[in-house]
């Protein structure tokens, strides 16, 4: 009931401003009368008009705040000059309008009109007033009843800046939870952007280059290119299931891993055969001792390598390429070459390999560089960063 009638007055401000206008013309009237009858010869028609206009200000205390201050301030100066003492029920008026400003006004203006307010109350009471009562009653009651109305609007302008700060900061988290999601989503669609990309690129290069050799060897040796067509089959198959694979993800998140292996270094050798089979014959080089690394790294490593290798087949005129493997302390330098001039390009629309190459080693914490070798060629150098590699007899770290 109560929340009722408060969401009520909040919707109608109007008409809350004129019933609290008449419970303060209420308060003041009576307290006029009652102070008439108990002094002889002090009229009442004036303080009920005063009050009158006092009350009736209240209408504009939302839009006018500092006016009606004035205009119920000159009214409580009248009431004292006349010789009413200014109690809470004839100073009502005044308190609702101070309440205001100091809800509405900033902290400074707020109570520069509260001490002026008060001051000329104050001095009204003391040079009109009746003599035969307690100076008290004429300056410590009425400081009093006024200040109280202007901590009250102190603390709920208090109390709604606090509510805004929380309310700002609970729409300012909200955001911030929603850009990283945001975030996420876009680095989500990348890698499997990159994956697509590195899928789609690798085995389409491998079956052209497959189709090609095939159309070759129909006429001088069907036989051979009967076996390059079945490699070409295995070619396509396997990049079905691999955009399968990288597609389920997009489409169903929640769904179980795949089961096959995540492609890495250990798949090397299956990668180089697949490339001797569309006609280019890759050298394979490790220096340093051979580790196991990390899941990201690893994969990263296998792509780098795949889509470098596969760009030789797009664009350089060799049949040739050497990937060399050089494993330090703490680092792994990939480095693939190869001694062919450089085709010409189909399409003028730019390629993504060497940026989505760049990409992956900078989200383990490594870099790429590509240059054109001096004699012809082209050789691109990445630099992957690794665990530090265990000391023999070294007892094994468990994860905390």
């Amino acid at each position: 009931m109560i929340r009722r009638w408060r969401q009520h007055l909040r919707d109608h401000p109007r008409a809350a401003d004129a019933a609290l206008a008449a419970l303060c013309l209420v308060l003041a009237g009576p307290g006029t009368i009652l102070q008439v009858r108990g002094s002889a010869g002090l009229p009442s028609w004036p303080g009920v008009l005063i009050a009158v206009v006092g009350c009736a200000a209240l209408m504009w205390r939302r839009h006018r705040p500092g006016a009606v201050l004035a205009i119920t301030t000159l009214a409580a100066v009248a009431d004292g000059a006349l010789g009413y003492l200014p109690t809470i029920l004839l100073l009502a008026p005044l308190m609702v309008a101070l309440y205001t400003v100091t809800l509405h006004r900033p902290p400074r203006t707020a109570y520069l009109h509260v001490g002026l307010s008060t001051a000329a109350v104050i001095a009204g009471a003391l040079l009109g007033g009746p003599a035969q009562e307690p100076l008290v009653l004429k300056t410590a009651a009425p400081s009093a009843w006024l200040l109280l109305p202007a901590a009250l609007g102190s603390l709920n302008r208090l109390h709604r800046a606090l509510l805004a700060a929380e309310r700002t900061r609970a729409e300012q988290a909200e955001q911030t939870r929603e850009e990283e999601a945001s975030r996420r989503v876009a680095e989500e669609r990348l890698r499997i952007a990159r994956e697509l990309h590195d899928v789609v690129a690798h085995h389409l290069a491998l079956a052209n280059a497959q189709a090609n050799t095939v159309a070759r060897l129909m006429r001088h040796n069907p036989a051979q290119a009967q076996h390059l067509v079945q490699q070409l089959t295995a070619t396509t198959g396997e990049a079905l299931r691999e955009m399968k694979a990288t597609v389920a993800l997009m489409r169903r998140p929640d769904a179980a891993a795949p089961t096959e292996p995540v492609p890495g270094l250990a798949q090397l050798p299956a990668l180089l055969d697949a490339f001797a089979t569309s006609g280019l014959q890759v050298t394979l080089t490790v220096d340093g001792t051979s580790r196991p690394l990390p899941p990201g790294i690893d994969l990263n490593a296998y792509r780098i390598i795949q889509e470098a290798l596969t760009n030789v087949t797009k664009h350089a005129a060799t049949d040739h390429a050497e990937v060399r493997l050089h494993y330090t302390s703490n680092r792994l330098r990939i480095t693939v070459t190869n001694d062919g001039p450089a085709r010409p390009l189909r399409s003028a629309a730019p390629g993504y390999g060497i940026l989505g190459m760049r990409e992956r080693a900078q989200s383990v914490g490594g870099h790429l560089h590509t240059q054109q070798e001096p004699g012809g060629g082209f050789a691109v150098t990445t630099d992957l960063p690794l665990p530090p590699a265990p000391q023999p007899g070294s007892p094994a770290v468990l994860p905390e």
